[in-house]
């Protein structure tokens, strides 16, 4: 592992510790919701996948059924099946390594220059995302016993904060804006009449008002 940067290293620990905040965030929602502590604890290990636990146990907690949830995660987690053939390479031989595919490991990898480097980012920036968020998760579900209500610590509203943060920039584009506007409001609308978990996924007909290139 000796072609990744102190540079690297940094940045893996910034994303690590800022996940590790956003793990324990979840476990503790999670929990104060009315879930077992084990619920977030097996989920994290088994999906690994920030965006779509919190989204499957909103919808859950919000009175949606089980298959709402499991189809917005899927939802979600379909942008990873592009992310797999940008790292097939390193992933390569390896079947266990698509467990450790997310936004942040593909970023990673992208920044080595050779396969050498794209290797050793993926693989240390992955068991290292893996190990930190499963042990907040594991520390915030604890937490969620004693907590009770994590609505008066702000700890329901950490998440799309991060996610909105995370898109304004790609709001300046039109292309983007476009589709975003119009599958918000298409999802505000179906809110009043449809159970929770449905709107999200109808949301995604704002892509159908994409902009074209040109």
């Amino acid at each position: 592992m000796r072609s990744i940067s102190r540079t690297a290293l940094r940045d893996i620990a910034l994303v690590c510790a800022a996940d590790a905040i956003v793990g324990a965030s979840f476990g503790a929602i999670a929990v104060s919701g009315g879930f077992d502590p084990w619920v977030p604890v097996v989920m994290s290990l088994i999906v690994f996948a920030g965006g779509a636990q919190f989204a499957a146990i909103g919808i859950v907690m919000g009175g949606g059924g089980v298959v709402a949830a499991v189809a917005t995660g899927l939802v979600l987690n379909a942008r990873l099946l592009p992310f797999g053939f940008a790292v097939a390479d390193v992933v390569k031989g390896r079947p266990y390594g698509a467990q450790l595919i997310t936004d942040e490991t593909v970023a990673f990898a992208l920044k080595g220059r050779d396969a050498r480097e794209r290797h050793d980012y993926f693989w240390v920036s992955g068991l290292a995302l893996f190990a930190a968020w499963n042990v907040s998760v594991v520390v915030g579900a604890l937490a969620g016993t004693v907590i009770g209500d994590t609505d008066a610590l702000g700890l329901d509203a950490m998440f799309p904060a991060v996610l909105l943060a995370l898109i304004m920039p790609a709001l300046f584009e039109r292309r983007v804006r476009v589709p975003v506007l119009v599958g918000g409001v298409i999802a505000l609308a179906a809110s009043a009449v449809l159970p929770a978990g449905v709107p999200v996924l109808l949301s995604l007909l704002g892509l159908l008002a994409r902009p074209k290139e040109g």
